[in-house]
């Protein structure tokens, strides 16, 4: 597992997910769209401030709460007719992706950690 390899993917997910987010109604723009905004930026922010910490660990366990969040929050997109299912799907896949690099980086920094 890379590190870089997650961050490019978060990178494609922000770059993809944003413009999308900014053309959501009115009525959820600047209240679920804003909030996904803010926590895409703040997740990718996280991944690469992370990669220079000494203890990763509880800085990544708290990435991986973030992540959960933004899976939640494009399940309510779909749920409110935002997205249709081909974009779920998609970016459904992305969030998977990042999340299985994330899980795995999470396991390494735990077994260091412990040693």
């Amino acid at each position: 597992m890379s590190e870089l390899s997650i961050i490019q993917k978060t990178y494609d997910l922000v770059k993809w997910y944003i413009p999308i987010l900014n053309r959501l109604p009115r009525s959820h723009k600047f209240t679920l769209g804003e909030r996904m905004i803010t926590g895409l930026y703040e997740f990718l922010e996280g991944l690469i401030v992370v990669q220079y910490s000494s203890k990763k660990f509880a800085q990544l366990k708290t990435l991986n709460g973030k992540l959960d969040v933004l899976r939640y929050q494009t399940r309510l997109l779909v749920d409110f007719g935002l997205i249709d299912e081909k974009r779920y799907a998609y970016v459904t896949q992305l969030l998977v992706e990042i999340g299985n690099e994330l899980g795995g980086w999470i396991k390494q920094q735990n077994q260091r950690e412990q040693r």
